[in-house]
């Protein structure tokens, strides 16, 4: 288990920057190759996608438990749903937005019903594709979120997709796994105790809390780094699962401070909707894709036009403050 460090009562994750990180030549990979060795129910189904969601060494390692549908996500999700209510471990592999969107129906009725296990794993979330709307999964997470027993989990790193991927198979019911593909810096060091549900605390202040998810929590380290550096005492609330989702805690980790900043989405609404019911005085911004259609290019250049650069969300969180 990752060492943790005790900082005013509260247990601290440790992380490296992500810049000087080790890189993990595609984790999804050899986490799946790994259990289906010891899992031999565990089958994977890909529409079109195996090069490009690494599931090719799968394939290859156990052809007679790979299936390739096509161009054809519906199709997938009703296979694997089928698989998974014939006592099977189906792990559909597709970009996010057509898991989502494209086969949404089928996701919620031959997937969702029944409470077998079953995996979604989504590739190219969010803004991670240099592709525009068509690609671009921006509201996979708030979908998801709705449908009855879906748990939503959203890794930030290599270490913690490994550990959240073997954590998945043992849910009882399906599981929407946001998912990071070719070379991945490993922020948290392994072995990594995931919990499905649990939050993970990576920084402690006193001053702004930025609650994240996915991708999104490694920006805020990032952010919060420059930050401190600045004199502001800076939170980090790491939220890998948004469903089942901890309000509790977030709501607790709110509380502390008087200004906290999110994500716009399916993290974003589950953050206020903890803090309003918990009835939680914390000025809450959320920041992300507005109400748009989501522009193309390199990560780094919409990171910097929506204000999810380091510098952008550092800025955002003093103006915050400042107008406390």
């Amino acid at each position: 288990m990752t060492e943790t460090v005790l900082t005013s009562g509260h247990a601290i994750t440790p992380t490296k920057p992500a810049s000087t990180a080790p890189i993990v030549d595609a984790p999804f990979a050899a986490t799946i190759v790994e259990l289906g060795h010891s899992r031999p129910e565990l089958v994977v189904v890909s529409a079109d996608l195996s090069k490009y969601t690494d599931v090719a060494p799968f394939a290859a390692a156990f052809p007679d438990r790979f299936f390739q549908v096509g161009m054809a996500e519906q199709n997938l999700m009703g296979i694997a749903g089928g698989l998974a209510k014939t006592g099977f471990i189906p792990v559909a592999v597709t970009y996010c937005v057509f898991a989502t969107r494209r086969a949404n129906d089928q996701v919620q009725m031959a997937l969702s019903t029944g409470h077998h296990t079953a995996i979604i794993a989504a590739f190219l979330p969010g803004i991670t594709t240099p592709f525009r709307a068509s690609h671009q999964g921006n509201d996979d997470l708030a979908i998801m979120r709705a449908i009855p027993g879906m748990t939503v989990i959203d890794p930030m790193d290599a270490t913690e997709l490994s550990a959240a991927l073997r954590a998945a198979v043992d849910v009882p019911g399906p599981v929407y796994l946001r998912g990071q593909r070719g070379r991945v810096p490993a922020i948290l060091s392994p072995p990594l105790d995931f919990r499905v549900g649990a939050t993970r605390l990576l920084r402690d202040g006193g001053d702004v809390a930025f609650i994240g998810t996915g991708l999104g929590t490694a920006w805020a380290l990032e952010a919060a780094d420059l930050l401190e550096q600045a004199g502001v005492s800076t939170g980090v609330l790491h939220v890998p699962t948004l469903k089942p989702f901890d309000g509790e805690e977030v709501a607790a980790f709110t509380g502390r401070f008087r200004v906290a900043l999110t994500i716009i989405g399916g993290l974003g609404s589950a953050v206020c909707e903890a803090v309003a019911e918990a009835g939680v005085a914390c000025r809450l911004r959320r920041l992300g894709v507005p109400d748009t259609w989501g522009e193309a290019g390199p990560l780094d250049y919409l990171r910097a036009r929506l204000g999810l650069d380091a510098p952008s969300l550092a800025h955002a969180a003093t103006d915050l403050i400042a107008s406390r």
